[in-house]
């Protein structure tokens, strides 16, 4: 299947998303917000993979949400017109009810069953940011930078940067950012936790993403998934919840049989026979 925005790979049990736009920095067209969560979902959902990569091309990751609608052609000589027009869509149910299906496309990678890398050169810019924080890591290059650029065209970032940063990373740091549109270096995004490694260049990047991504793959697809499930949810309730959560998961998912293969596999020095996640239906 061929994409406007994107080319998909999967090798060993890892999927590669990569952004394919880069002439036009990877900006997030109407493409773009209908085809990554229909990539994701199909191989969540038909058990395709056991780990995703999401990569890009170019200069920079991501230029973030493509604007050129906004800032059409000819508002100059329209400017009451096209204003009242802005305010209207802004304000309106539509307004709220688009904002709502680009926020649930990045969902999608949070929502996933499987973990999601993403491996970030150059700009990582706007909604660009938004779509990092939905990954489950967050690897960069040594030129790669980080910018809420939202604050530098008057919007608030509404796609998910805040509901999800200030998770990631200090409160105040996340301030910072929103209130001065500035560019967070990928040796600052490590050193506050937005980023778990740097690589010199993307090409190093790639090979150390895809060795995590390898790794991530030998274990117990179901366990991995328990984890995924078991960090987002401790991340929005309390520790007590978090407990019994884990309890009642376990006393439903823990498998025996992979736990034995497990420290079998371990033992003998070989890679491990695996269920693979089950197929969704429907």
């Amino acid at each position: 299947m061929s994409h406007e925005c994107f080319e998909v790979e999967i090798t060993d049990q890892v999927a590669h998303i990569v952004l394919s736009r880069p002439a036009k920095r990877n900006s997030m067209t109407p493409a773009f917000w209908r085809e990554l969560p229909e990539i994701v979902e199909d191989i969540d959902a038909g058990a395709k993979a056991r780990v995703i990569v999401i990569s890009s091309t170019g200069p920079h990751f991501c230029a973030g949400l493509d604007i050129s609608g906004l800032a059409g052609g000819g508002e100059s000589q329209r400017p009451d017109a096209q204003t009242r027009k802005r305010e209207a869509i802004r304000h309106g149910a539509s307004f709220y009810d688009n904002t709502r299906r680009l926020q649930d496309s990045l969902s999608a990678l949070e929502n996933c069953r499987l973990p999601v890398l993403a491996a970030v050169q150059g700009g990582c810019i706007g909604g660009g940011v938004d779509l990092t924080s939905a990954c489950d890591m967050r690897y960069a290059t040594e030129d790669a930078y980080f910018t809420i650029f939202e604050i530098n065209i008057g919007i608030t970032a509404d796609v998910g940067t805040f509901p999800r940063l200030p998770k990631l990373i200090p409160e105040g740091i996340v301030r910072e950012l929103a209130y001065t549109g500035r560019r967070m270096t990928a040796a600052e995004a490590k050193d506050v936790g937005l980023v778990n490694r740097v690589f010199p260049d993307q090409a190093a990047m790639l090979d150390g993403v895809f060795a995590i991504a390898r790794e991530i793959a030998s274990k117990p697809p179901l366990a991995v998934y328990g984890c995924k499930r078991m960090i987002n949810y401790a991340r929005d309730h309390t520790t007590a919840d978090g407990l019994d959560y884990i309890a009642i998961w376990n006393a439903s998912f823990l498998q025996p049989a992979e736990m034995q293969e497990s420290m079998l596999a371990n033992r003998e020095q070989r890679s491990g026979e695996f269920v693979d996640l089950p197929r969704k239906s429907g």
